[in-house]
């Protein structure tokens, strides 16, 4: 089947990933978590599986405000990424899954008023978690 070739560092990629569901991580830190040694993966092959991945569904590609690299997380158990778009904690980075019916209205509007069709996979909201926004809450002085 195309798209899965089981080669070592698609697996190694697609295992260190899976070990960190929340967790996002630059083309850097997966070459580094899965310890790229001369001879073992070379990173370009890393980097070409990554896109591969994403292309699959596999994984999410997204920009962080601040950050000059990409960033990727695992969302296999989440379907295809067109079929719903994400929301970030600025504070600690988690990504969550959100049904597309939640931005509809928003859509309409933007396609109406402002001739933007959203790309849902590509869309991410960033905001505070409700764990980050309790501990925050916990730390207030009264």
């Amino acid at each position: 089947m195309k798209g899965n070739n089981k080669t070592l560092p698609r697996l190694l990629i697609i295992e260190f990933l899976k070990k960190n569901p929340d967790k996002r991580f630059t083309a850097r830190d997966i070459c580094n978590g899965i310890n790229i040694k001369k001879g073992e993966a070379v990173k370009s092959t890393v980097y070409r599986n990554i896109d591969k991945l994403c292309n699959e569904g596999r994984l999410v590609k997204y920009k962080e405000p601040n950050a000059k690299a990409m960033s990727y997380q695992y969302s296999e158990g989440h379907g295809s990424c067109k079929e719903h778009s994400h929301a970030q904690c600025s504070e600690c980075g988690k990504l969550f899954h959100i049904d597309n019916e939640v931005f509809a209205d928003a859509a309409k509007k933007m396609r109406e008023q402002y001739g933007i069709n959203m790309d849902f996979q590509k869309t991410l909201i960033i905001g505070i978690c409700n764990e980050c926004k309790e501990k925050k809450n916990r730390f207030k002085r009264p």
